[in-house]
């Protein structure tokens, strides 16, 4: 019951309020609050200090939650809770409510500020939102350029990868040229200071040769004073024989000349047998000293043999020279020992200098073996019993004997010096070279110092001749190793080297001297020799550079090198499969 009590007093009171305040002008903006405002009030007025009606002010709230109003529609209620209300309650009520009319202004107003706040603050966020957009497409842009940025980086790093590697490779090509450049240039020095040696043993032994021809030449002049001497005396009282003898004198001619052919043929045949046996065991015991890697000097008495037998074969061959004219006159068959002592004579000469002295001598005993000899209507005057009076001739170099041939020509090529006259000589040894006999020949008369005597480059226009000359005698055969002995000496190599040092050599002349020496590197004491005039190298230097067309060339050296031990059998075969 104390709680309906409380309950009716409290809807008099609110319908009290309400009609005050609708009497009331200056409360006019009280009776504005609505549903909303009471459940407010309801939830303001709980903090309050209300002693005794805070409890039964809340349920009187919840259960008349729906409005105010209501409860003016009925005046019966109306009437009864106006005199249930007090005036002190009803201020107090009113000051409650003015408080949170107060409370609820200063929230509006601190709403309004902070709804203006939140504006400036979506208007900054939406500034910053749009920066942040700009910075984003500003970002994207950047990294579109960046990704570009390091593709290209990428593209310049290979790009100076492959430089640097390809520049590497040059510089190492560059000092392998110059390692070998450098020990060709040692190489090259060493021979020099070699030859320097050479040069000054040469010519301290050209200077005695001098001297020691003057001794000669004044003992020969001496002799022949004393020939003419001793002859006068012994034909004095035949007219005829003292002009000849006077003539003699004036000409200073040999005496040989003068002399008539015997009638006994017997002579010239027990002469030729003579001149065979001097030319086979004594002159062509040929002591050379190219002949070896020794580089030993001979022996004094061997050398004193030597300059003694030159001194005889100075004196032998004008004389010699002089009986080629009476050669139509003998039997042919007797010409070969005549032109192989002749042949022998002239070999014993290359290794001293006293053949200088005999220029003139040496070309008129070419000349007549190249040409041959006529005789003439004046050496026939003797044969008063003749029956033919035709001139007679005899052919050297173009008899058709071969050995005599043979003969004939290596004496051309010792003593000539036309280039026309030695281009045939040439073109006849090869014609010859194509026989086992012509090779057989070749060896037995030791005919390679004389080839290479014209394998240098100052003989241009016969080099191509002279390669294929030493060309006919490596072709398989029985002579093929006896031939590669005989060019295994420091003459030979020293002459390849030579060669092979000229600029801008001809391709085919390369290639026919690198078959020889790719049959000579088979010997292996021929190593020495390779490396001792630096032959290798050079070949290692062509074989770089040599274009890869030219496989034959190629094939040669790379075998020879194989063959020195240079390169490996793999590189052999490669280019051979080529």
């Amino acid at each position: 019951m104390g709680t309906d009590n409380e309950q009716d007093s409290f809807h008099d009171l609110k319908q009290r309020e309400t009609e005050e305040l609708i009497e009331n002008d200056h409360r006019v903006n009280s009776s504005k609050i609505t549903k909303q405002s009471f459940k407010e009030i309801e939830k303001v007025a709980q903090p309050t200090n209300l002693a005794s009606n805070s409890r039964n002010w809340t349920e009187c709230c919840s259960d008349s939650s729906d409005s105010p109003l209501k409860h003016v529609s009925f005046p019966t209620s109306k009437a009864s809770n106006k005199q249930n209300l007090r005036p002190h309650q009803i201020s107090r009520i009113y000051d409650e409510l003015f408080q949170i009319h107060q409370k609820l202004q200063y929230e509006t107003t601190a709403q309004q500020e902070f709804a203006e706040e939140l504006q400036k603050r979506e208007h900054f966020l939406v500034e910053r939102e749009q920066l942040l957009f700009r910075h984003e497409t500003a970002l994207s842009k950047i990294k579109g350029v960046e990704e570009e940025v390091l593709t290209r980086f990428q593209i310049i790093k290979e790009q100076h990868n492959t430089e640097v590697e390809h520049l590497t490779e040059v510089l190492k090509e560059k000092n392998k040229e110059s390692k070998r450049l450098r020990s060709s240039f040692d190489a090259l020095k060493e021979l020099n200071d070699n030859l320097k040696k050479q040069l000054n043993e040469v010519s301290e032994e050209n200077r005695k040769m001098e001297i020691q021809a003057k001794r000669v030449q004044a003992r020969l002049d001496n002799l022949q004073r004393k020939f003419e001497f001793m002859t006068i005396q012994k034909l004095k009282g035949n007219s005829h024989v003292a002009h000849e003898m006077k003539s003699l004198k004036q000409e200073k001619v040999p005496v040989s000349k003068t002399y008539k052919v015997p009638l006994n043929a017997q002579v010239y045949e027990l002469l030729t047998i003579f001149m065979d046996w001097i030319s086979d065991h004594h002159l062509s015991k040929l002591k050379s000293e190219e002949s070896g890697m020794d580089g030993e000097k001979p022996v004094l008495g061997f050398a004193s043999k030597r300059n003694e037998i030159q001194e005889k074969c100075v004196k032998l061959l004008p004389m010699m020279t002089e009986q080629l004219q009476w050669m139509p006159f003998v039997n042919a068959k007797l010409h070969e020992p005549f032109v192989k002592f002749m042949y022998w004579s002239l070999r014993q000469l290359d290794a001293g200098t006293q053949h200088s002295t005999m220029t003139s001598t040496l070309r008129r005993l070419g000349e007549d073996i190249f040409k041959g000899v006529v005789t003439k209507r004046t050496q026939n005057n003797y044969l008063e019993h003749s029956v033919e009076n035709k001139p007679k001739t005899a052919a050297f170099f173009k008899s058709s004997n071969l050995p005599l041939r043979f003969l004939s020509t290596l004496i051309v090529l010792k003593t000539v010096t036309q280039a026309d006259y030695l281009a045939q000589a040439f073109d006849s040894l090869c014609l010859d070279l194509k026989t086992d006999e012509g090779k057989v020949l070749f060896l037995e008369y030791q005919a390679v110092p004389v080839i290479l005597n014209h394998l240098r480059i100052s003989s241009k226009g016969l080099l191509s001749n002279v390669i294929d000359s030493l060309l006919q005698m490596t072709v398989e055969s029985k002579s093929l190793q006896p031939f590669l002995e005989a060019c295994s000496n420091t003459l030979f190599f020293r002459t390849c080297s030579v060669l092979l040092r000229t600029p801008k050599l001809d391709l085919q002349i390369l290639e026919k001297l690198s078959i020889i020496l790719q049959k000579l590197s088979k010997i292996k004491s021929n190593k020495k020799l390779f490396e001792l005039f630096t032959i290798h190298l050079m070949l290692q230097e062509i074989q770089r550079t040599t274009h890869p067309e030219h496989a034959f060339l190629c094939i040669n050296l790379n075998s020879t090198l194989f063959n020195l031990g240079l390169t490996k059998c793999n590189s052999v075969a490669s280019n051979a499969s080529h």
